[in-house]
């Protein structure tokens, strides 16, 4: 009995240092593959992230020869491919890929779809059994439409595709980059999808796990985990069955050989950031603990480029000291990795007080945080610029503050999403996009403001 066979990552988030195992792990499986039996290879999203060198020198074009290489048949697009590149570089990203990009519910303003994407596929096995592929992202279309694009809602995208296909094939997979709460919902509402590949969330589901008749699969984050599902097409029906090859206790695992790839793919993208974008005529310094003469640099970069009235960012952005001399691109990428956006928040003189008394908390300033675009380790200090308390007055930029009067705020996108400044989220704001806080800095360093 023929089977069909899936490789699938997801979240790899450019960690490249798991990829050679990664292709060692894929290529087994191949050379153990029946000769009856077909193999389909996928990508649920977020394999490219900007924090990487590589990524960024080559604005995630090096991620696609990747996933070239390796053979990839299928992917969908995560958040890191779809918000942190602008427009063009999107458009441009999957010119040279070997695969197809799967997306229901990714669109441009216009409501028209990519030349790049499709909805759906059928691919047909050599067994002559009928697959239903489509792909779903997660809906941040605020941020979208601000890059040209619009994304609709991934259960109402999913609804249309499974109406279309269930009566046209044999097995239905869903690409899910949409986080397991969506993944759930998805088997509630749509029982003809017989697997969801899930991602976004880095979670992981345990071997053969089920929700009512659909199978979910998915890898946790980084490439920690490579995905291996089968299916069976038995007389009463398919049958799944799904586990994860263990990558980083892989007994293919080979550290020399990991590093040499990975330092390999860093040196090629430090050569392509080598190239000088300012000269930095004095010693900036880095602090966790307290402003800095680098810090004020940053802060002066969000006003000037935002034309908001005050900042507030954490310290713990800037991750290393700036020396004086031309600046190259790589120098920038190892001070400020991060894919995050600047924002300008509206707030009442009296929400400003209370963003500043939020911001006092003891726990920021050595708090560990992983997601959400940083890619440093403590937040830091939480710092502001043009905002200050003298005794028991406010000041925005050396006048007092007036507790009604309405102010704009530039701080960081990571510190809109709830969790740190809850009243943020529901305040008005605009958000800066492509551009990130490293755009910014390098804009405003140009400018001879040394």
């Amino acid at each position: 009995m023929s089977m069909l066979h899936i490789l699938h990552t997801n979240d790899l988030h450019s960690h490249l240092e798991n990829w050679p195992t990664i292709l060692k792990e894929m290529e087994l499986y191949k050379q153990q593959l029946p000769a009856e039996d077909d193999l389909l290879v996928m990508d649920l999203g977020d394999h490219l992230d900007r924090s990487h060198i590589y990524t960024e020198a080559t604005e995630g074009k090096g991620n696609v020869l990747l996933l070239n290489q390796a053979g990839y048949d299928y992917v969908t697009i995560g958040n890191n491919e779809g918000i942190t590149l602008s427009h063009q570089q999107l458009e441009s990203l999957y010119e040279e890929a070997d695969f197809q990009v799967v997306i229901a519910n990714f669109f441009d303003t216009e409501g028209n779809r990519p030349s790049w994407v499709k909805p759906f596929v059928i691919h047909e096995t050599s067994f002559h059994r009928r697959i239903g592929i489509f792909g779903v992202t997660a809906a941040y279309d605020d941020y979208y439409k601000q890059l040209g694009w619009h994304v609709t809602d991934p259960l109402e995208a999913a609804a249309e595709v499974v109406h279309q296909l269930s009566d046209q094939v044999d097995y239905l997979i869903c690409l899910a980059h949409v986080g397991r709460s969506h993944e759930e919902e998805l088997v509630s509402r749509f029982p003809a999808i017989h697997l969801i590949l899930g991602a976004h969330t880095h979670h992981q589901y345990p071997d053969n796990f089920k929700i009512q008749e659909t199978s979910l699969a998915a890898g946790g984050k980084w490439g920690q985990f490579l995905g291996v599902a089968q299916v069976a097409f038995e007389k009463t029906g398919p049958v799944t069955s799904t586990r994860l090859i263990d990558v980083q206790n892989s007994p293919l695992h080979t550290s020399k050989e990991n590093e040499a790839a990975s330092q390999h793919w860093q040196i090629e993208g430090e050569q392509l950031l080598s190239g000088p974008v300012f000269y930095n005529e004095k010693f900036l310094k880095a602090s966790l603990q307290q402003a800095t003469n680098l810090s004020d640099r940053l802060g002066d970069a969000l006003l000037s480029y935002t034309g908001a009235d005050c900042a507030l960012y954490p310290a713990g952005l800037l991750l290393t000291n700036l020396d004086t001399g031309d600046v190259s691109s790589k120098a920038m990428h190892d001070l400020l990795p991060h894919p995050i956006n600047p924002c300008v928040v509206t707030l009442s003189g009296a929400e400003l007080i209370e963003a500043y008394q939020v911001a006092q908390n003891n726990k920021w300033p050595t708090l560990e945080v992983r997601g959400l675009g940083f890619r440093g380790k403590q937040l830091g200090k939480l710092l502001f610029r043009n905002f200050e308390k003298r005794e028991d007055a406010y000041y925005v930029n050396n006048r007092a503050l007036e507790l009604k009067e309405h102010y704009q705020l530039v701080t960081v996108d990571m510190f809109t999403f709830g969790y740190f400044f809850p009243r943020f989220k529901e305040l008005p704001k605009t958000y800066f996009m492509p551009e990130t806080i490293r755009d910014v800095f390098v804009a405003y360093s140009s400018q001879d403001k040394n």
